[in-house]
């Protein structure tokens, strides 16, 4: 079984579309065979009043603010070594040489007046142009706002001209059954409509992002839909449509969108500020299980279970306690450990938060304010290496490996972004050197030749990272 975002346009869903058409003829079919009499005769009469239930003037008003993406990205494709030394090129006047790619997606415009427009971070990603089609045809050059890897959105931005915008939801309110509609561009296929019902809430643990907390429907999604809208029977919008799960590249029923909730914070902070500075509480946790609940003598509660507090972090200042169980923070249930991730990740360092946990069967409650990961860290800036291009490093302490070395911030489309390395990858070797600050980190790399091969922690897990030369 595959994850597989849903932008690429290399396939053809035309049979999909033919069979869903015959599908729902001959479900139309059977329906008038088999109900009772009484029933065909009313849905006789409907047909002839035109009172037959629609969406379709839900879809009218919200079509517009759906719109494709189109981008395309310059390859680099050199076969020497000597022809990467820009040196080497204007001495004997060689041209760059370089291929262009192209991919397609979907976005949704959430602000018309200042041309705001919510898609995915992997639609964009390294694209060097950015074009918007609208559902009328026109046809928009849009640039970057911002974009944040770990949760995979992005906000691109393009001149307010007699936009459209769709009306926000709350995806916090919504259940497993509730009717949805998935609009979007599959295929190639511009302004697409599927709809289906939610199927699951908070899947995580998927691979996907570094924060996840997805909305599983089946309403058809394919690769193209990237980005586009997920809403509810009154238009609004409560997810942004975002992979699939699938053996062929096609839709099976399981699809999965960002709900909104999450997509509309991380795109306050990215307008706001120009990037994701995320919340360190300093804890590790686990999911309240019913043979845990039962030995915490909790039974019937769900929750995070604080299973160690790092030294000197918020946590530790905080008096939180290993076997603390948290259940709310800032009045929003926390049922799972990745509940409580995704929170204090959504929480920007020097804002408070308030934090309920039961200890020992008592209820208690704090007001804390959030630190950032770069707290106390020394920053060296971006990185003057052309391999690590746009990355900005500091030194750090882990309290497991000791002296650190932390990516702090990689520019989009950067060469390091396209390397592989994301924010807040802790580097502890390079082609088997123990690297402890910047300055080694710089030596290494300088006197390295060909591939490099990184071996660092994400998200607290380790994993080797192999970087052409």
């Amino acid at each position: 079984m595959k994850i597989i975002p849903s932008e690429s346009p290399y396939q053809s869903g035309l049979s999909q579309v033919k069979r869903t058409s015959r599908t729902l003829a001959a479900l139309f079919l059977m329906l008038t065979l088999m109900v009772p009499n009484w029933a065909a005769g009313a849905l006789s009469s409907l047909i002839a009043s035109g009172d037959i239930p629609s969406l379709a003037p839900m879809l009218e008003t919200i079509r517009p603010a759906i719109v494709n993406i189109s981008t395309t990205t310059r390859i680099n494709y050199d076969d020497h070594p000597l022809l990467r030394d820009p040196m080497f090129r204007r001495f004997f006047n060689i041209p760059e040489q370089r291929n262009r790619s192209s991919s397609l997606g979907s976005g949704v415009v959430v602000d018309a007046n200042r041309g705001h427009i919510l898609t995915n971070h992997h639609v964009i990603d390294k694209a060097d142009e950015i074009l918007v089609t609208t559902e009328d045809g026109r046809e928009f050059t849009a640039t970057v706002v911002g974009t944040d890897q770990a949760s995979d959105v992005a906000v691109i931005r393009v001149e307010p001209d007699n936009l459209t915008e769709i009306q926000i939801g709350i995806s916090e309110h919504l259940r497993v059954g509730d009717f949805v509609v998935a609009i979007g561009n599959p295929f190639g296929l511009s302004q697409t409509v599927t709809s289906g019902i939610v199927s699951g809430l908070g899947r995580s643990g998927l691979g996907i992002g570094g924060y996840e907390d997805f909305i599983q429907t089946d309403a058809s999604i394919n690769p193209g839909n990237s980005g586009g809208a997920l809403v509810n029977l009154r238009g609004e919008l409560i997810g942004i449509n975002t992979a699939i799960f699938s053996r062929t590249g096609g839709s099976i029923g399981i699809g999965l969108s960002i709900p909104i909730d999450m997509a509309m914070s991380i795109m306050e902070q990215i307008v706001e500020h120009g990037n994701i500075k995320r919340g360190i509480l300093g804890v590790r946790i686990q999911d309240m299980t019913p043979a845990l609940a039962e030995a915490f003598d909790l039974k019937g509660h769900t929750g995070a279970i604080i299973v160690d507090i790092v030294e000197g972090t918020v946590a530790d200042e905080a008096g939180l306690q290993e076997g603390d169980i948290v259940i709310r923070l800032n009045n929003n249930l926390i049922e799972s450990s990745s509940d409580l991730r995704n929170a204090i990740g959504l929480i920007r360092p020097g804002n408070p938060f308030s934090i309920e946990y039961f200890r020992d069967g008592v209820l208690y409650s704090e007001e804390i304010t959030i630190k950032g990961r770069d707290d106390g860290r020394q920053s060296f800036g971006k990185a003057s290496l052309p391999r690590f291009e746009g990355a900005e490093f500091v030194n750090s302490t882990d309290r497991n490996y000791g002296q650190v070395v932390v990516i702090e911030s990689i520019e989009p489309g950067s060469t390091a972004a396209s390397s592989g390395l994301v924010e807040d990858d802790i580097i502890l070797n390079i082609n088997r050197q123990r690297i402890t600050d910047v300055n080694e980190l710089k030596n290494v790399v300088q006197s390295a030749r060909g591939r490099l091969l990184i071996q660092l922690i994400r998200d607290g897990n380790p994993l080797f990272l192999g970087i052409r030369g």
